[in-house]
């Protein structure tokens, strides 16, 4: 009984947005209960992250009428965590937060289906991401942020296959068609659309991305600032700080005794020993402080954050997200911030998108003779001066080409290398490739994705019209 009654409470409030028409709506809005039946059955939404942030989303996104969500995170749960992931309990501690998350909620919101994923967000094929109507983005990391935009805007151009939509309506930003030459329009159904949030203890903010008509998160990298770097003689010689013992563990000290092993900041084992090499070092000069939450902190660059703002910019995605999805009002254009500390402060910023940006840009251009093979194609990346991508793995229209891991997959397309690249795109003069590596960025090396348009040089039908706008 009460369960009916909550039932029918979350679809009266939703029924106000729905079943009505405004002056806000977008110019495909259909109201009427086959919307608010089509927002349950067809719309599917990812959240990635499944922190603060992501447990609010979860909750919110489900009495918000979504009934088709899934969730992913690589973290397990920890007691410093129970102050604010409202969802996790003391006996939750060590549990995955996907799992206990989707749990929780289904507890609680009769009729969602919150399927979670326990593993990293590169673990997952491009494909996965392709299932999905929208992807919310509740994550403390800008690599995290910036490898699920270049998914997203992967996705672009006339070549993705369209698998997951609303069944009969259409958003406002879908009528835009983003152009980038006559040649390559991407399609409407291609754009995967994101709603982006982030906190900073009294401070968030929540923005919408729409690969090829906002700007993507690329195109405002800038918005981030620097992360504080310590001079390394100050680390070595006269460290004053807590913060200078654990960067002094973590990049001088694990060098010299790990010769050639990668630390692993998701191993708690590394961590570990990063935690108590610096409690030593600490112990040496004198300073106090040094705690294994502040080395987790400190090595990983962990924002604080606080439950009353998490809450209020949940409530702003998820109201995003439900625009976009239905509709029944237009979406934000496209920045919004929050900011708590003295008073409340909101302001809405419309950036602007790079028309050169590499990830929502129509890709970089690369011009090949159909001689050259994937193996010199491989090689050309680590030296292309947009690029510098080593390790690469190739996709083309979902087709593994060559795969760098699993041991499985290489092994498989490996004889592929030594195959013209002509040849493994079924000698069209010209198409769309994906390639995933790695980059190295401030001495550290991350995951990148990158769209390639490839054009084969002296092949029927390439004119000088299909190099407009490349790189």
């Amino acid at each position: 009984m009460a369960d009916s009654m909550a039932q029918v409470s979350r679809s009266r409030d939703l029924d106000k947005l729905l079943l009505r028409h405004g002056h806000l709506v977008g110019p495909n809005f259909e109201p009427g209960p086959d919307l608010r039946d089509d927002l349950r059955e067809y719309a599917s939404v990812l959240v990635v992250g499944a922190g603060g942030l992501g447990c609010e989303l979860l909750k919110d996104l489900a009495l918000s009428g979504f009934r088709n969500l899934e969730v992913i995170d690589m973290d397990r749960i920890e007691v410093s965590n129970l102050n604010r992931q409202f969802l996790f309990r003391l006996g939750d501690v060590g549990k995955p937060k996907a799992e206990v998350a989707a749990k929780r909620v289904m507890e609680r919101v009769a009729g969602v289906n919150i399927v979670p994923h326990f593993c990293r967000i590169e673990d997952k094929e491009l494909d996965f991401y392709n299932d999905f109507s929208i992807i919310v983005l509740g994550l403390d990391s800008i690599e995290a942020r910036s490898y699920i935009n270049t998914v997203a805007c992967g996705f672009l151009g006339p070549l993705i296959p369209h698998r997951v939509r609303l069944k009969r309506h259409m958003t406002t930003w879908q009528a835009l068609r983003p152009k980038y030459n006559s040649d390559d329009n991407p399609r409407e159904e291609t754009i995967k659309p994101m709603v982006d949030g982030g906190t900073e203890g009294f401070k968030g903010h929540v923005r919408v991305i729409v690969p090829g008509v906002t700007p993507c998160f690329e195109c405002t990298i800038w918005l981030f600032p620097p992360q504080v770097k310590f001079p390394l003689c100050t680390l070595a010689e006269t460290p004053r700080t807590a913060a200078h013992c654990i960067e002094y563990a973590h990049l001088i000290k694990w060098d010299e005794v790990h010769s050639g092993k990668t630390f692993d900041p998701d191993n708690p084992e590394h961590m570990q020993w990063v935690y108590s090499e610096a409690v030593k070092r600490a112990e040496l000069f004198g300073i106090p402080g040094v705690t294994y939450s502040l080395t987790q902190g400190v090595v990983k660059n962990i924002i604080p954050a606080i439950a009353s703002t998490n809450a209020i910019i949940s409530a702003a995605c998820a109201l995003e997200t439900l625009k976009i999805a239905s509709a029944c009002s237009k979406t934000l254009s496209n920045y919004l911030t929050y900011n708590g500390v003295e008073g409340l402060h909101t302001k809405v910023t419309e950036f602007v998108k790079d028309k050169d940006c590499l990830v929502c840009g129509p890709g970089v251009l690369m011009e090949m003779a159909t001689l050259v093979t994937l193996r010199e194609f491989i090689s050309l990346l680590e030296d292309h001066p947009k690029l510098l991508l080593s390790r690469a793995s190739v996709t083309h229209r979902g087709k593994n080409l060559y795969m760098q891991a699993p041991p499985v997959l290489e092994e498989m397309t490996r004889s592929n290398l030594d195959l013209p690249l002509f040849d493994l795109m079924d000698k069209v003069p010209k198409d769309v490739v994906h390639v995933t590596g790695t980059t190295s960025k401030s001495d550290k090396k991350a995951s990148s994705l990158r769209k390639l348009r490839i054009v084969f040089k002296g092949v029927d039908g390439v004119t000088d019209m299909d190099t407009a706008g490349g790189a």
